[in-house]
């Protein structure tokens, strides 16, 4: 059987760990727990020593956020499957064994994510990841499960298991060989869809990604950036557009890259109706920082076979927006 490590990336949140560390020892049955640290200053270390001596420490020399902090820790674990997780995630009785069954009877599995809950309201699906994540011909991402800030009720309507573009990086499992393969995370996002870029790269090189609906945990969310955040608002807007331009081919990355722009002009000019001043300002910032990144991230285009059917509707955003749909399964026919 393969060797699952599930590691939590923590910087200072030590009374997260204290809520949910508990339910990760006790339902992690014959995997190895990892507390992955980026330099923290509060007490967390310190709380996982004196408290769960099982635990394995990763002391990162600093806060490099998500991508960096990851591509550092996973250096030193030894596992063939990762499960990258959320310090906020409560996990359930028996969440790791479809995950272990799906990776040894998909042999095109390499990254697979569970369903995940909102621990608020645990009937209901939680806006990062939900049942799969997907996006749209213009790059934007959506879910099964949430679309925009619409979260559907959990009626076991997504207890399948099934191919998706990306997986959340609340949950995310992905074995080690292909993590190496992929050199990790992109550390220019430092968060916020780098897990995206990671599952679409996957895909160019021929990998598959699953969602596992048999498999659940609940998330409790906007512990790191809530979603009202200018600052997350920057970073999904510019990452998007960095995996846009990595990602596919030339020939269509430009005229998207081009649509996108526009756009996002529209996105911010709603912010600005709304009163919502300091999200406008920050997708400002982040065409500005694309546009420093941009021959960057053009260098680390891959000579890949890159996958043509990547999007799961034209337009998420008129869908949404001016046909009104609100659920998954009226918007792509499974």
């Amino acid at each position: 059987m393969s060797k699952i490590a599930v590691v939590i990336l923590n910087w200072n949140g030590k009374e997260l760990l204290e809520d949910y560390l508990p339910f990760v020892t006790k339902f992690s049955e014959g995997a190895t727990i990892y507390v992955a640290d980026n330099a923290s200053s509060d007490a967390s270390i310190t709380f996982v020593e004196q408290n769960y001596p099982t635990v394995k420490i990763i002391k990162n020399v600093e806060n490099g956020g998500f991508a960096k902090g990851y591509n550092d820790a996973l250096k030193q674990v030894d596992a063939d499957i990762f499960c990258l997780l959320n310090s906020d995630v409560e996990v359930t009785p028996n969440w790791l064994v479809p995950i272990a069954s799906a990776f040894k009877n998909l042999t095109k599995a390499a990254i697979i994510q569970p369903k995940i809950l909102d621990l608020k309201q645990k009937d209901y699906f939680e806006y990062a990841g939900a049942a799969g994540g997907f996006i749209d011909q213009l790059g934007y991402p959506f879910c099964r499960g949430r679309i925009f800030q619409v979260l559907e009720k959990d009626t076991g309507q997504y207890n399948d298991t099934r191919e998706i573009f990306w997986a959340t990086g609340a949950c995310l499992f992905i074995k080690k060989s292909v993590f190496q393969e992929l050199q990790g995370f992109d550390e220019d996002y430092f968060a916020h869809q780098e897990e995206v870029d990671l599952c679409w790269r996957a895909q160019n090189r021929g990998y598959k990604v699953y969602y596992v609906g048999t498999s659940h945990v609940f998330h409790l969310g906007g512990s790191t950036l809530s979603n009202m955040n200018p600052k997350k608002t920057y970073l999904n807007f510019r990452n998007s557009l960095f995996s846009i331009t990595k990602n596919l081919p030339r020939k269509k990355a430009f005229p998207i890259i081009f649509l996108r722009l526009l756009l996002d002009f529209v996105a911010a000019v709603r912010f600005v109706f709304q009163f919502r001043l300091m999200h406008c300002i920050a997708i400002l910032h982040a065409h500005l920082s694309f546009y420093r990144h941009f021959r960057s991230m053009y260098k680390k285009r891959e000579k890949a076979n890159f996958i043509l059917k990547y999007y799961a509707t034209k337009s998420i955003v008129w869908s949404h927006f001016v046909d009104h749909v609100k659920k998954f399964n009226i918007l792509v026919k499974d």
